[in-house]
Formats: structure tokens, sequence, C-alpha cells
């Protein structure tokens, strides 16, 4: 198993950046497949990012693709998502999510964080 704990989240005024990091516990971090999700009030969780378990690959929805960065660290055991050029409506909170395998991965999680809020102000 392996424990996610989210940081870095805020309010930040749109057009603004910020970095949230998820460090993980409790297993091999390498090993496993990340991803960041997000949940706006009223709505469904939907996916934002994946990275694969080297950091050599890389996915995104279409609605943040070019503004947010995903990447990890596996020697600190922690996976990061840059923001940038917020908009107000990526305001939600956010998670970050972990499973086995070597592959990107949109769906099928098994673990994860207790999220972090992000609120972006116009």
């Amino acid at each position: 198993q392996v424990q996610l704990v989210e940081s870095g989240g805020g309010l930040v005024q749109a057009g603004g950046s910020l970095r949230l990091s998820c460090a993980a516990s409790g297993s091999t971090f390498s090993t496993y497949a990340m991803g960041w999700f997000r949940q706006a009030p009223g709505k469904e969780r939907e996916f934002v990012a994946a990275i694969t378990w080297s950091g050599g690959n890389t996915k995104y929805a279409d609605s943040v693709k070019g503004r947010l960065t995903i990447s990890r660290d596996n020697a600190k055991n922690t996976v990061y998502l840059q923001m940038n050029s917020l908009k107000p409506e990526d305001t939600a909170v956010y998670y970050c999510a972990a499973r086995k395998g070597y592959a990107l991965y949109s769906t099928g999680y098994d673990y994860w964080g207790q999220g972090t809020q992000v609120t972006v102000s116009s």
C-alpha cells in the first residue's frame, strides 16, 4: 500500500501560478503510476494529468494542456503539478492518486490522497 499527502493549494488570482506536491510513503514509489484529479463543487471528479513510473511519459486533460505540468522525483517519493495561467474554472479540490503499473492511466487508481483546495479568483 501507499499513503499520499497533498500540499501546496491555496488562493491565487487568475493568471497566477501554484505548485502542488504529493508525498508518498509506505511502498516503493517508483513502481506506481501517478495521476492528478480534481473535483469542483457540484461536479464529478475528473482526470487532470498522469505520469508513468519513470516520469518519461505524461498525459493531460484537454482543458489543462499547455498550462499544467505533471512531474515526479522518485528519489523524493513526490509527484508535482505545476499550475500556470490559472483560470477561475480551475477552482477545485485537487487529489493525487496512485496505481501499480508501467503505463499511463486516466482511470483505475487504487490509492488517493485527502485533497488540497485550489481557488482561483477572477
